[in-house]
């Protein structure tokens, strides 16, 4: 599966060259049926719309193309010299691609060229391809700072579920037509080394995450790997009581969501409380979904809270706050959306109003000092779950090193 557009493969051999090959070998030589890339059958077309739409222009911008900025696009003797030179208005239809991208937000005369084309990398691998993808998506975030808007684009292809040699191969000699970067994840370590082999003989970078830290454990625990991947069927995997487990914890947490049966907050692992619309739900899912049974109380201003919520374990019970900027914001636009009367956005989303019930909501947290007050201003779901997982087991297990523990 593809999680990306579909790509224009060329014809490919079945099986890597049974005399092996070096990185310094002429691919052409080694694969005579595939042809190498060029100028011509990489360029990519760009249609000039007046009109773009929200999604369009977002989608634009993940491309790396700017709007209303000149920026610098690869001229024709790119594959000679590297060298990049300026696009002019006269040239926009040279070699039959329309340069010309003309934003919505500006007068139609107003043109803004495209930018420096994305560089790509694919990720391959041979089950769901979850391990790959998280992989690349937490490196590149260490290029924020770059990315789109300061010209170093990315585009990333998914490519799960690849098993045979015929589609590796397929995979990359597109790759090296693209001047792609592969990441793989390969449990078959045979099937690994044809990958690197095949990325040296291409010469594509390629990088293998799998392989490396399943060495390593191999080497700790004295025992070979098995090659099979996670999913595979000769593994028979049995659906054991940590799925169940897991099941179970996420219909609880459904029924425990908003401050439903206060009578059940006894069987929680974990307890959430806060305002509204500081992400008790989503953050109670994603926690559920690791197994922990989790309930969300909500503070309403004026409101009594349940008294179980204060007979329970307060080592299980976690508070959650924001900024209250940020919280009228995400009000209005939500009152907005579900168009709320005048009388009911004065008492929602009116900043008057936010600033008092999250003052209302510190003097519970300070009448109850072992809840932790986690702010989630600016925080996505898995870093604040992250945090209140890690003073839960530090809690329960009295650890002299916070740390999330698990036995296999």
């Amino acid at each position: 599966m593809i999680s990306s557009s579909t790509l224009s493969i060329a014809k490919v051999p079945h099986a890597l060259p049974s005399n092996g090959g070096s990185p310094h070998s002429d691919p052409k030589s080694l694969y005579p049926d595939v042809e190498p890339s060029s100028p011509e059958t990489t360029g990519r077309r760009t249609r000039s719309n007046p009109k773009l739409s929200r999604w369009s222009i977002a989608r634009a911008v993940r491309s790396g193309r700017k709007f209303n900025r000149p920026v610098r696009l690869p001229d024709d003797e790119l594959y000679q010299s590297s060298s990049l030179s300026p696009v002019s208005v006269e040239d926009k239809t040279r070699n039959g691609v329309d340069f010309l991208l003309q934003s919505p937000l500006s007068d139609v005369e107003d043109v803004a060229e495209l930018g420096v084309a994305a560089k790509t990398i694919y990720m391959v691998s041979d089950g769901t391809g979850w391990t790959v993808e998280h992989s690349v998506t937490a490196a590149l975030g260490q290029f924020e700072h770059c990315l789109v808007d300061r010209g170093c684009a990315i585009n990333t292809h998914l490519f799960s579920g690849v098993d045979d040699m015929d589609r590796l191969i397929e995979i990359i000699t597109q790759a090296s037509k693209e001047e792609a970067l592969i990441v793989y994840t390969l449990a078959d370590p045979s099937f690994a080394a044809s990958a690197k082999q095949a990325c040296e003989i291409w010469g594509v970078i390629s990088l293998d995450i799998l392989g490396p830290i399943t060495d390593s454990i191999a080497s700790h625990l004295g025992v070979s790997p098995s090659g099979l991947p996670r999913w595979a069927p000769q593994r028979k995997r049995q659906l054991g009581e940590e799925y169940f487990k897991r099941i179970e914890a996420v219909e609880f947490t459904i029924k425990q969501d908003d401050g439903a049966l206060p009578e059940n907050l006894y069987k929680a692992d974990l307890i959430l409380t806060g305002v509204s619309r500081t992400g008790k739900t989503p953050l109670s899912i994603y926690l559920s979904q690791k197994g922990y049974k989790v309930a969300n109380v909500p503070i309403v201003m004026n409101a009594e809270l349940p008294r179980s919520l204060f007979e329970e374990n307060e080592e299980k019970v976690f508070a959650l706050t924001i900024n209250p900027i940020v919280l009228h914001t995400i009000r209005k636009a939500r009152a907005k959306s579900l168009s709320f009367s005048d009388g009911m956005r004065s008492t929602y989303s009116d900043m008057d109003h936010v600033r008092r019930e999250l003052d209302f909501a510190t003097k519970i947290f300070q009448r109850n000092p072992k809840w932790p007050v986690i702010e989630v201003t600016g925080r996505a779901i898995e870093e604040t779950a992250a945090i209140i997982l890690r003073l839960f087991h530090d809690r329960k297990n009295k650890c002299s090193m916070p740390r999330i523990s698990r036995r296999y």
